[in-house]
């Protein structure tokens, strides 16, 4: 199959040719294209591109939306399987596509997405395991009682899904999404009877290191995101965010990691308190 590349970029000048390289450099597939989508930036980002004489389109801050953005980009694709990433991931593996995708060409599932290994110190070192494990899993709806919130984990930091099934889902359905974008996908999959697979070898480093204001911010917008998408709330987000909770105090213990224990009661409060504002805002 066919396989094109979407990702979006915003004042990426210290990712683009790492990424560029790292795309290029994809080994057993048969890549379509790459498409880059440039938000209006105050960096170098268009000029390495032109330097890279790579494929993109320029849209305005004002125009751009996480999933009207993709939506776009992907329905004007011409490949088979649609791949999406952020420009902040990093790639090493020459294989890492063609094991995002084989089991979609192979039609073992219609959606996959990519292991997420942080290189960070702090909570998300002990996170990015715990949602990302070294196993494999193809996920449908009969996975629902079992999993919960788990079943629609998805992430386009690295993802992938058939084109034929994104147009038959109508994508995001023309809906400006702040956040989240990837979960409201991943629960149009599943509910309609098709498979995510979540692939343990196809590995990206995917870091963050998140203020507390900015992560009061993710997850209030997160919040609203719940409450715009009511239906997603039966399935016990609070369940999930307790048990990690209690999973990375008991890693940090283990680990004698003193730092990032004093950090989890204020880091999991910004977490929390954002998510209960953005449930119940006005907005």
């Amino acid at each position: 199959m066919n396989i094109s590349i979407i990702c979006p970029l915003y004042n990426g000048e210290k990712y683009v040719k790492n990424l560029d390289k790292s795309l290029k450099m994809q080994k057993k597939v048969n890549l379509e294209s790459i498409n880059y989508v440039l938000t209006e930036s105050v960096d170098n980002t268009e000029s390495i591109l032109k330097d890279l004489k790579a494929k993109y389109i320029q849209v305005s801050k004002k125009e751009f939306s996480h999933s009207l953005t993709r939506e776009k980009a992907a329905m004007e694709a011409k490949g088979d399987i649609i791949v999406f990433i952020t420009q902040d991931v990093i790639i090493r593996d020459e294989c890492w596509l063609y094991n995002l995708t084989k089991d979609i060409a192979a039609k073992k599932c219609e959606a996959a997405f990519s292991r997420q290994v942080c290189e960070s110190e702090g909570i998300e070192r002990y996170i990015r395991p715990k949602n990302y494990p070294e196993e494999s899993r193809i996920v449908s709806k009969k996975d629902i009682e079992k999993l919960g919130l788990m079943t629609f984990f998805f992430s386009d930091a690295s993802s992938a899904i058939k084109k034929d099934v994104f147009v038959r889902l109508n994508g995001y359905d023309s809906k400006k999404l702040v956040i989240s974008e990837d979960m409201y996908l991943a629960y149009k999959i599943i509910m309609n009877n098709y498979r995510i697979k979540y692939c343990a070898d196809s590995i990206i480093i995917h870091s963050h290191n998140f203020t507390l204001k900015q992560l009061y911010k993710r997850y209030y917008d997160t919040g609203t995101f719940f409450k715009e998408n009511s239906y997603l709330q039966r399935y016990n987000a609070n369940r999930s965010g307790i048990a990690l909770t209690k999973y990375v105090f008991k890693q940090s213990i283990k680990n004698r990691d003193y730092k990032t224990l004093l950090n989890i009661v204020p880091n999991f409060a910004a977490r929390f308190i954002g998510m209960q504002m953005g449930k119940t805002s006005k907005e």
